[in-house]
């Protein structure tokens, strides 16, 4: 009784401390039930906690949560969504990994977010566990995958697919899918997943794994945080190389591009071992400097050229390959990088190679968050069999004509059996599929012209008959989710129902809270 009588103090403390921050005019609506007293020290309600979790990456949508919970354990993810799932009116929880979102997706409006980051200030060294005998890493789902390099480096191994940027957390990556150069060869991140802990939508931490809770298993990945919270992942290591050899290739044929790209992942794909067999491609525009995206990549005495190139054409298509190696397969790789490019189906217009560190090349991509930009991003899936009038309604009429695209454009191809269709994560039905990444960046208050323009591309889609999946889906109605999953959506309804009955998780998606 003494110990019952101690604790209710802090139960209406608690609640008082919710309620009244959270109830102030103009701020965001009280939650409905207190939050469990052991939390009290790291759930805030200050203006700068609320504020850093109402906006993202995008800087597009912007809403307010009721509170923000910085997790210092395992344990406390759990309590939080227990404490919603036994409200009489249940609270939405998001889980926010390093804020790189571009339409809201890792919002709670009025609602809790859970901010990852708690739990990387802890420095748990388990939280980055590396075992080599079996191989794999354990690693907790707020880290980032610049740490993960980090660590695994330092033992002569890393991961065998990465995504372009590696200050994103393991979690959030993993509730999308995970792409990059490496995805033709190695399959996107989700496919290199061995287990996972999941704190449910019942605030129930669970083990899941292929033959272990598959359900849950296949439903995290790819899940877009609709069941549950990966708090640990368990992932495929091999090898980290000293060595990689980098090309860009520039051509101004589209069909001679695509045509070399899938020579490249043809050839590559099914390589023994685990050294980088990566392949990207995008196009050049004329928004400004060719270095717009690999800002170290063209000489500086080239750039006046490619240019001219650009205005001559409208559009340059770059493919972008690389191969890593140790010091004594130097010879052999530069042999193989000769032999593709003498192989080409035409003359390109310029090739430029670079001899670069392994994690030189990993961190190639740095992407800087200024408060007075917006990224209103549209990725997209394309199936290889419409690339051609994707080139011609989209990059051509709609993103040439219009001539408003700042930021790169990415455009390349992988194996749709590189993915597991067990997995929540939706792709076109066909073997080959191009990713095309419109990574738009603008002024804090003229995004909307960059919207309009994705609502534009994704309405010739529709209309031409190009059956398109949205990557890092942004959809505003449950039709549109149901249209987007396919056939996948009866399996994905019912894991909701299993998983995360009272729908809490991840309101930002907009799935199941937004007719």
């Amino acid at each position: 009784m003494a110990c019952w009588n101690s604790l209710i103090p802090r139960v209406i403390f608690v609640s008082l401390f919710i309620t009244l921050f959270t109830s102030t005019p103009g701020k965001t609506e009280p939650l409905a039930c207190p939050l469990p007293p052991e939390l009290a020290d790291r759930v805030h309600v200050d203006p700068a906690a609320i504020e850093s979790a109402s906006t993202d990456y995008g800087n597009i949508v912007h809403n307010k949560p009721a509170a923000v919970l910085y997790p210092s354990s395992v344990q406390d993810i759990s309590s939080l969504i227990e404490a919603s799932f036994t409200c009489s009116t249940p609270f939405g929880i998001s889980s926010r990994g390093n804020g790189h979102s571009t339409h809201g997706q890792d919002m709670a409006n009025n609602g809790v977010v859970v901010d990852m980051k708690g739990l990387r200030e802890q420095k748990k060294r388990d939280r980055i566990f590396i075992s080599k005998r079996p191989l794999f890493a354990d690693v907790g789902g707020e880290q980032l995958w610049i740490d993960v390099l980090n660590a695994t480096v330092k033992e002569g191994l890393a991961p065998v697919s990465w995504t372009d940027f590696l200050e994103l957390s393991v979690g959030g990556t993993l509730s999308n899918a995970g792409i990059s150069g490496q995805t033709f060869r190695f399959g996107p991140q989700i496919s290199n997943v061995y287990e996972l802990d999941v704190v449910t939508g019942k605030g129930e931490l669970v083990t899941c794994s292929a033959n272990n809770n598959s359900e849950l298993f296949y439903g995290v990945l790819g899940g877009l945080g609709q069941f549950g919270i990966i708090t640990r992942a368990r992932i495929a290591l091999g090898l980290a190389f000293k060595r990689v050899l980098w090309a860009q290739i520039l051509y101004s044929n589209f069909s001679a591009f695509t045509i070399d790209q899938e020579h490249f992942i043809a050839t590559h794909g099914r390589r023994p071992g685990n050294d980088i067999s990566y392949l990207e491609g995008g196009l050049v525009l004329d928004n400004g400097t060719p270095n717009t995206w690999r800002t170290f990549f063209f000489p500086a005495a080239d750039l006046p050229k490619i240019s001219s190139l650009v205005k001559q054409h409208g559009i340059i298509y770059s493919l972008e390959i690389a191969r890593s190696y140790e010091d004594l397969t130097e010879k052999t790789v530069e042999k193989e990088m000769k032999q593709f490019i003498k192989g080409l189906s035409s003359v390109p217009e310029y090739i430029y190679q670079k001899n670069v560190s392994f994690e030189e090349f990993l961190t190639r991509v740095q992407i800087q968050v200024q408060k007075n930009e917006s990224h209103p991003w549209l990725n997209l899936f394309i199936p290889k069999s419409v690339i051609s009038d994707f080139d011609s309604g989209v990059f051509r009429d709609i993103v040439l004509k219009r001539n408003i695209t700042t930021g790169p454009v990415l455009f390349y191809p992988m194996f749709r059996n590189k993915w597991d269709d067990r997995m929540s994560a939706a792709i076109p039905d066909e073997d080959i599929f191009y990713t095309a990444g419109l990574l738009y960046t603008s002024g804090i208050n003229d995004w909307q012209v960059y919207e309009d323009q994705n609502k534009a591309i994704l309405e010739f889609c529709d209309k031409a008959g190009i059956n398109v999946k949205q990557y890092l889906p942004n959809h505003a109605t449950k039709n549109e989710w149901i249209k987007h999953f396919g056939s996948k959506w009866t399996d994905f309804e019912q894991r909701k129902a299993l998983f995360d009955p009272k729908m809490i998780l991840s309101p930002g998606q907009r799935i199941f809270n937004n007719n």
